[in-house]
């Protein structure tokens, strides 16, 4: 079976993502391709190493009312700049938004493919989860899931490499010379991927998020998330081993491991690594979450949600190996 897939926001990272994922996806034949600044060029141009079979695919100028015939289309545009023009997408289309416009929005599927599954499988409208809430809400469901820690007060402390601010959205701060040899924390209390945090957090647990705390820090390295979670509850540390393991239970990209994980293990894979050291004595449990930003935080798991929607192994296309070292 060969569905016709397209992406708009082609040039970006998790685009570009997208595109090399499906350029060797058994399924999926890449026959559209969408962009701004780039429109007009053709793929060879903007990706010299692309495979030979989409050379000559021309970028073309993102019209939402002027698309070929589709059966998935990736959305891989800036917050903002999808929800109006998504909308004019023809509804026989499956639409897989990779932005952060319609996450949590009635009629679409909130996509944490690891954790839901279900809901997302035959759905035609599928929201991405964003980067840091892909290796938080993985590292965390477990423990909601099985009440071993409060829903409340969690601390995250996350760390990011610099493609996760995109390619066009970049200033002076993600420039080598600022960049190169420096630790910076950013979107004090007010991040745009705190609501979808809070909001899984509650529908996992039941409880309130009330007094959640997110601090990103931007790290001189070009791929890789990195979280660390506090949180309160009396578990062990083998308790919260074996409830992951159990909750993980038969899922190919979710790594439960003994030790704290590292963003090497999951460069340029969609695996997701999780660990957790507890302290019954001091009502402390750590969590810990390791993605590939552009992988499970972005266009891996886009692709593995939309294998989801189109009935499609959930493996397809992702079971290459991380690159190493």
């Amino acid at each position: 079976m060969s569905l016709r897939v397209g992406i708009v926001g082609i040039s970006g990272f998790g685009g570009g993502e997208a595109m090399r994922l499906i350029a060797s996806h058994p399924s999926f034949e890449l026959v559209y391709a969408a962009g701004e600044s780039s429109a007009g060029s053709r793929l060879v141009e903007r990706f010299p190493g692309v495979p030979a079979k989409l050379a000559e695919l021309r970028i073309e100028p993102w019209d939402p009312e002027a698309l070929p015939k589709l059966d998935v289309l990736f959305a891989s545009l800036p917050t903002g700049m999808s929800e109006a023009a998504l909308a004019r997408v023809p509804t026989d289309v499956k639409i897989v938004d990779i932005g952060g416009d319609h996450r949590y929005v009635p009629n679409w599927a909130y996509g944490l493919a690891d954790v839901w599954p279900a809901q997302i499988a035959g759905r035609t409208r599928v929201a991405n989860p964003g980067c840091f809430p892909a290796a938080t809400l993985t590292a965390l469901a477990p423990l909601l899931a099985d009440r071993l820690i409060e829903p409340g007060n969690i601390v995250i402390d996350a760390k990011t490499g610099l493609s996760g601010a995109g390619r066009g959205g970049a200033d002076s701060r993600f420039g080598y010379a600022e960049t190169n040899e420096n630790l910076v924390p950013y979107g004090l209390l007010e991040h745009v991927h705190m609501p979808e945090i809070a909001e899984t957090i509650e529908r996992l647990s039941g409880g309130s998020a009330a007094g959640l705390v997110f601090t990103p820090h931007l790290v001189p390295m070009t791929r890789g998330i990195l979280v660390t979670i506090y949180g309160r509850g009396q578990a062990t540390t083998s308790q919260c081993l074996d409830a992951a393991r159990r909750f993980y239970a038969g899922r190919a990209f979710v790594r439960v491991t003994d030790r704290p994980p590292q963003t090497k293990w999951a460069t340029g894979s969609n695996l997701a690594f999780v660990s957790y050291a507890a302290d019954p004595a001091r009502n402390l449990v750590i969590a810990m979450g390791v993605v590939d930003n552009l992988g499970k935080g972005a266009a891996g798991q886009a692709v593995q949600n939309a294998n989801l929607i189109c009935g499609l192994p959930e493996t397809a296309g992702l079971d290459g190996a991380p690159i190493w070292p």
